[in-house]
């Protein structure tokens, strides 16, 4: 049987740092890699940036850097890092 996984995102804690900045920490599953991941992301004026997202710098597979990054920009604009 041919079992497919799926990329996870788990928020692990969020810190607003003032009113235009969030550090979010999280943890998950890259599908693509088979590997387990930690990292944190910072929203500034409710753009995310850091290393884990990053095209260039990031050690998830460019699938699950997208998955991560789209379900942050979700969660923050339905207001779940306030």
């Amino acid at each position: 049987m041919n079992e497919q996984h799926k990329h996870v995102l788990t928020v692990l804690d969020f810190i607003p740092t003032n009113q235009q900045s969030i550090f979010v920490k999280m943890a998950g599953y890259d599908a693509v890699l088979g590997k387990n991941f930690e990292g944190e992301v910072k929203f500034l004026n409710g753009t995310p940036f850091g290393d884990l997202i990053h095209p260039d710098r990031s050690s998830l597979s460019p699938a699950c850097r997208e998955f991560v990054r789209e379900d942050l920009v979700t969660r923050y604009n339905e207001g779940q890092f306030n």
